[in-house]
């Protein structure tokens, strides 16, 4: 059982959900993930995804704050999409030391460069802005361990696409997680540049 496997600060909020089975998708895509390759996940709505890149993020992390620059960077579409993936971290981190900052293009770059200078261990965050933080020394990819996409089906589009190829040139070493209902052929591409190797776990 995947749970079982998990950091056991993962496992007492779990408990405390009353989360006890893994999804069938879960029960697939936890281990994977936790192997350290890059993966595609593809799933139907309500099958676990968001919970699973949350408890795979924090379990990377072992659940604890460690240096200044973030070790994990989750992608999102836009701003509403960015609130309500910290709103979901949220649940598990709080009254925890780990931290978690949100950020989005609506935000100054300037107010996001000061807080992420604070020390952060998870930034959530769209594809542009950070982008534009890496282009203007913002935020450190030195310690980045994994770099997850919620609803990855966003990054088909143009400026996304282009924004996510040179944030992925500025990294040196990190595990890709890319999460969807669909693999769209053109998150295929990236399996030439940043997603080599990658596994597939697939649910219908």
């Amino acid at each position: 059982m995947p749970f079982k496997k998990l950091n056991p600060e993962i496992k007492e909020k779990l408990e405390k959900f009353e989360i006890i089975t893994p999804t069938p998708f879960q029960t697939k895509s936890i281990p994977v993930i936790k192997s350290g390759a890059n993966v595609y996940c593809s799933a139907p709505k309500g099958s676990g995804k968001t919970t699973t890149l949350i408890l795979t993020t924090l379990q990377k992390l072992k659940f604890e704050p460690l240096g200044d620059a973030p070790r994990a960077v989750v992608l999102v579409e836009n701003k509403e999409k960015a609130l309500e993936m910290f709103e979901a971290f949220e649940k598990y981190t709080q009254h925890k030391e780990i931290r978690v900052y949100v950020g989005y293009e609506e935000l100054h770059i300037d107010i996001q460069k000061s807080e992420i200078f604070m020390g952060v261990d998870i930034l959530i965050s769209t594809p542009k802005t950070l982008n534009k933080l890496f282009l203007t020394n913002g935020v450190s990819s030195s310690q980045l361990k994994i770099l997850s996409v919620d609803d990855a089906e966003f990054l088909a589009q143009k400026s996304n696409y282009t924004a996510i190829m040179a944030v992925t040139q500025t990294i040196k070493r990190c595990q890709y997680v890319l999460y969807t209902e669909k693999i769209h052929p053109m998150l295929k591409r990236f399996e030439a540049h940043f997603m080599e190797f990658a596994k597939k776990v697939e649910v219908s």
